[in-house]
């Protein structure tokens, strides 16, 4: 059954980010690298951090969808938003700074914990700007993300904090990302 469940989470996130991509290609969406490229780092180490604290097959939706976080920043250097602004760049400084506690300590649960804040603090940027432009994003990814991280929380294999965090946290913030963008499109 939680094999069943990874791989539909794996599924999903494939689902969820292959739209987003080509919509990235064709300049209907505008990611923000600041944001993909701390998400990149966030995914690879929440990724490592689950199998390190026996995740087993529920690790497989986060490897799925750090393939794409991975192709979207790439993609998100040429495509991406451009209108960058200050508070951006210190909330990328300070992102990138939460990743020396984790390399100092190398405990898969502090380095989850840290990592949760720090793609917290990555998210302000993108929320700024999908509030200020919020065609500049589309909710078919975020409200995948909600179903990603609620199936991955059901297909671990074990249950602690470095396996369920990220999760709990992500459904939480994708769920706020896609009322964003829905409510402020009627607009």
């Amino acid at each position: 059954m939680k094999e069943t469940l990874a791989i539909i989470g794996a599924v999903i996130a494939v689902v969820g980010n292959v739209p987003y991509l080509l919509d990235v290609i064709k300049k209907r969406v505008e990611p923000h690298p600041y944001t993909w490229l701390v998400w990149t780092i966030v995914s690879g180490v929440t990724f490592f951090g689950q199998v390190a604290k026996g995740a087993g097959i529920g690790a497989l939706p986060t490897a799925a969808a750090e393939i794409f976080t991975v192709i979207i920043f790439l993609f998100s250097l040429q495509y991406g938003f451009k209108n960058i602004v200050k508070t951006d760049t210190y909330f990328f400084i300070f992102a990138l700074l939460g990743l020396i506690p984790w390399a100092i300590t190398k405990d898969p649960t502090i380095s989850v914990i840290i990592v949760v804040i720090i793609d917290l603090v990555a998210f302000v940027p993108t929320i700024r700007k999908t509030w200020i432009k919020p065609k500049s994003e589309t909710p078919v990814l975020f409200s995948m993300n909600v179903v990603r991280h609620i199936l991955t929380l059901f297909s671990l294999q074990a249950y602690n904090i470095a396996t369920t965090l990220h999760s709990i946290v992500m459904i939480v913030i994708n769920s706020i990302m896609t009322g964003i963008i829905v409510l402020k499109k009627k607009k």
